[in-house]
């Protein structure tokens, strides 16, 4: 098929290309010759009037125009594929269709650990990739590697729908038996106690609670961080630091750990935990039925995240 002269076919090959940076590689993946593909190759430099990829070493480098073409290409790969995927109707009761998620623990230990076994129940052959948070989460998303994302509002994009998920607040914890608390903490004592915190992705980016905090001026004492929220609860067993975690966590960890919780002594707005999807597959009866079961989630749990703060 040909569109204002090109090949449409070629376009899947401009993208692994430019990933690939080798002829052979690019064939490999592509399952046909290194001529076939070093044709086309041919054919994409002539198109665009650019060489697209140059020799360097014993490495091919995507020229700058290649990398400006690049984005634009993996979201119109995404469109198409979404288009020429999309199934009229969607049985889950026989479906094995993999979905790929990419979802902090949090989410793991407090949303997808009471959803996956209703999920199971009526769905049993669907699988599920969960992915951890990552700065990729985007590019990801726009190049078709997830179907959905799952994490707070500010770290989504505005290209792409998203719909809320619950809206979480933040709770002070402690190991039962610390002095720190045995009431709630002030401001004073959260500026002089030792925090465990958690730093999210390779970057180690600080999490939610923390810069909004750094915005009212308070800054803690971060002296001991981990990747993942979920260990913090154990972690505090003993010890006199505290942490600043999800309400939702904080109170499912205390049904079978030594910790208690108490509300923050300063206002900090909710996190919004949302779902976003790929704009091209609005209407994919597949990904909406597994967002339904998401809602389905928000909508048992919503009286318990709408109760007041107690101690754990």
């Amino acid at each position: 098929m040909r569109f204002k002269g090109l090949d449409l076919n070629l376009l899947q090959a401009l993208d692994v290309l430019i990933d690939a940076c080798s002829v052979t590689r690019a064939a490999e993946h592509l399952h046909i010759s290194q001529p076939a593909i070093s044709a086309a190759l041919g054919r994409l430099r002539k198109h665009f009037g650019d060489p697209l990829l140059v020799l360097h070493g014993k490495k091919m480098i995507p020229t700058p125009y290649a990398l400006q073409l690049q984005p634009g290409l993996k979201s119109l790969l995404t469109n198409i594929d979404a288009f020429i995927s999309t199934s009229p109707q969607f049985e889950p009761g026989t479906s094995n269709l993999t979905f790929r998620v990419m979802a902090s623990d949090f989410i793991l230990a407090v949303v997808l650990g009471d959803l996956l076994p209703a999920i199971e129940a009526v769905a049993p052959h669907v699988r599920f990739l969960i992915l951890p948070t990552s700065e990729q989460a985007i590019p990801m998303l726009e190049a078709g590697d997830l179907d959905l994302l799952i994490a707070p509002e500010t770290y989504l994009s505005d290209k792409h729908p998203s719909i809320l998920l619950f809206a979480e607040r933040h709770v002070v914890v402690g190991w039962e038996e610390s002095p720190l608390i045995a009431q709630s903490p002030s401001v004073e004592a959260l500026k002089t106690a030792s925090f465990i915190t958690v730093d999210i992705g390779s970057s180690q980016k600080s999490s939610f609670v923390i810069n909004e905090l750094d915005q009212l001026g308070i800054k803690i004492n971060r002296n001991f961080s981990v990747s993942y929220f979920s260990v913090v609860p154990q972690l505090l067993i003993g010890s006199n630091k505290l942490a600043i975690l999800h309400e939702l966590l904080a109170r499912k960890s205390a049904r079978h750990l030594p910790i208690r919780w108490w509300p923050l002594p300063v206002e900090i707005p909710a996190m919004r935990e949302m779902i976003q999807f790929h704009r091209a597959r609005s209407q994919d009866p597949a990904l909406l039925w597994l967002i339904a079961q998401f809602e389905r989630w928000r909508e048992e749990f919503a009286a318990s995240l709408e109760d007041s703060f107690q101690s754990g």
